[in-house]
């Protein structure tokens, strides 16, 4: 099977023509690119040409620049840090737009912070250790912005981002935005009610003081974890696949399936941690999907369960990450 995966999307069709890159352009402040590869943008390093990558300088540019993509039905796309993204080699139609160098600022006033959607998030938990504020320091070393955290109600160790939420502020696809309270949401394992057309611009989050020995302690024995178990020092999206139910790891179920250190091109499922698929320097996304069809494949013969992606991919066919 790996020697039959070949190009998965052909003809991205084009919804940008010069003269409205040309109004982009003139309305923006911010960056923008035009046919930018999302490899430089990922932390796969791979991914094909957007369209037109861009950047907003602030709020009021992000609202305009939303109004005028649902004006021209122009899909849009959130990339983030770009940590949880799958792209693929041929790339995707419309605008990507990017957070994290401007909706960066975060506020922290006795146990509530708030933090813009752009924050890494290691970033934030390491600032609300130096407040003695305990609550995200099992989140520490999970990759991302704040933004994708709350998408994907990111959590490690027992802990998820939604349960230390207290409100989330959104902008819709109209420009508009208002605030969500966090029981107005609901959070499940790596998923939330968010819709598609959410973008999310900072959420507030309530931690508790407690003592700063204590929260540093318990934030290293997670790192310790981490690094034991992780192949942290190679290029990954983290985990590809959610674990298909409490106590079953999906990354106990490939390794059982005998495919840890397959490889595929440049792509190899890890022999630390089989749940990671890493890319050496020159894999595509055909070969990272290559090696997702062969453990959904490998783990449906064996066990009868079906992985269900936590990464997030962008650009495929229907069913073209499906064994």
């Amino acid at each position: 099977m790996l020697n039959h995966i070949t190009n998965i999307y052909k003809n991205v069709k084009r919804y940008l023509d010069p003269k409205l890159i040309a109004m982009l352009q003139s309305q923006l402040t911010g960056t923008l690119l035009v046919d930018e590869p999302l490899a430089r943008h990922t932390s796969y390093g791979i991914g094909g040409p957007v369209e037109v990558f861009i950047t907003p300088a602030n709020r009021e540019e992000l609202a305009s620049l939303l109004r005028l993509a649902n004006e021209h039905a122009i899909p849009v796309h959130i990339v983030g840090s770009g940590s949880n993204l799958l792209v693929a080699d041929d790339g995707i139609p419309g605008i990507a737009i990017c957070l994290e160098k401007v909706f960066n600022r975060v506020e922290i006033q006795s146990g509530e912070v708030y933090a813009e959607a752009g924050v890494k998030l290691n970033h934030l938990v390491r600032l609300t250790m130096q407040h003695h504020l305990k609550g995200l320091e099992s989140l520490g070393g999970i990759p991302g912005t704040v933004g994708g955290a709350l998408v994907m109600n990111a959590g490690a160790f027992g802990m998820e981002i939604s349960k230390v939420l207290v409100s989330v502020e959104i902008m819709t696809n109209q420009g508009v935005s208002q605030v969500l309270l966090a029981e107005e949401l609901q959070f499940g394992y790596r998923q939330s009610s968010f819709r598609p057309e959410d973008i999310i611009l900072g959420a507030t989050l309530h931690l508790t003081p407690d003592d700063p020995q204590a929260i540093k302690e318990r934030y290293r024995e997670i790192s310790k974890k981490r690094t034991q178990t992780q192949p942290l020092n190679k290029r990954s999206v983290g985990s590809i696949f959610k674990n298909p139910q409490p106590g079953v790891s999906a990354g106990y179920l490939i390794e059982q399936a005998g495919l840890k250190g397959t490889r595929h091109g440049d792509a190899e499922i890890s022999t630390l941690h089989a749940n990671f698929f890493i890319n050496h320097g020159q894999a595509q996304a055909a070969d990272i999907v290559a090696l997702i069809r062969l453990a959904r494949e490998k783990v449906q013969e064996q066990f009868g369960i079906h992985l269900e992606l936590e990464v997030t991919p962008l650009g495929f066919s229907p069913g073209a990450l499906e064994a």
